[in-house]
């Protein structure tokens, strides 16, 4: 019996509802933030008419998934409450599913109580967590009842104090060994669908966040989808002095890195760019040289 190569067997699907998503053609993940506080789109999509408008836009554009969020984790913020979020969340979703009841959400939070309600209520298809279950201990377990995906996110400390002097001996290697162990915790309670998020940009520095994208395909080791979300993020605005607004292009060229590295989903706010992005990747990943002789 031959050894397991694992870089040809890499689980590239997840189950939703029973029907498997294809992740071996990358796809786009597209950002909804229902904020009013978040860096780049706060308080752009705050009511039916502009949530609406927004995600027919995407689904003109290719999205594949779109992840709502009612919680900004941008550095130094100091969150909501949980019935202010399930609010947001509820208003949103109720809005997304009368107008849009096929499409695949992901809904963003750490808190397991809004997991369940959303995915019961709202019918949605995947949990985003930030924290991988530790801002929340029960979310593992809620994850396992409601067998939906799950994107488990590497971030070191909280959103809160996350880029308050990040430090590590070696960030690819602990990154490595904390997915490694909560993969583990998953597995005994019998979640299978997961991806593995590095979280570009919660508690790392700019070299930390360009480390992690060189060595992307490390982890690949656990042969599981890999999710990158740098759009618009300081890691591409503070080399190129720019703001967020100025930061499309940046983008386009660290998404091209990431999937490079072996992403599987690109985290967006461009949908257009980001599937144009992975279409050419795709191209150049195929292109064969052809035999010549002298």
């Amino acid at each position: 019996m031959q050894p397991k190569d694992t870089f040809f067997s890499r689980k590239l699907t997840i189950n939703c509802k029973g029907e498997l998503i294809d992740l071996s053609f990358p796809k786009v993940m597209g950002i909804v933030n229902i904020t009013p506080d978040s860096f780049y789109d706060g308080g752009k999509y705050t009511s039916a008419e502009s949530l609406i408008s927004q995600i027919d836009k995407m689904i003109l554009e290719g999205c594949d998934i779109f992840d709502i969020g009612a919680y900004s984790s941008r550095p130094g913020t100091q969150g909501v409450t949980e019935d202010e979020e399930l609010k947001r969340l509820s208003i949103a979703l109720k809005v997304i599913r009368e107008k849009f009841p096929k499409i695949i959400i992901s809904v963003d939070t750490f808190r397991s109580n809004i997991a369940r309600q959303v995915v019961q209520d709202f019918d949605v298809d995947i949990i985003n967590d930030i924290s991988a279950g530790e801002m929340d201990k029960k979310m593992f377990e809620t994850i396992a009842e409601l067998r939906v995906p799950y994107i488990m996110m590497h971030m070191q400390g909280t959103p809160e104090n996350m880029q308050e002097n990040p430090q590590y001996e070696n960030i690819v290697k602990s990154i490595v060994m904390y997915f490694s162990k909560k993969i583990d915790e998953l597995s005994l309670l019998g979640v299978n669908d997961v991806i593995l998020d590095p979280g570009f940009g919660f508690g790392k520095t700019l070299d930390h966040n360009y480390q992690l994208l060189k060595h992307l395909d490390d982890f690949k080791i656990f042969e599981l989808p890999i999710l990158a979300g740098v759009s618009r993020k300081s890691m591409i605005c503070k080399p190129l002095e720019i703001k967020p607004q100025d930061a499309l292009n940046g983008t386009t060229v660290v998404n091209t890195l990431a999937l490079m590295g072996g992403a599987n989903i690109l985290r967006v706010h461009d949908v257009k760019a980001a599937l144009e992005t992975i279409k050419l990747h795709a191209k150049f990943d195929q292109a064969k040289v052809e035999n010549w002789h002298d």
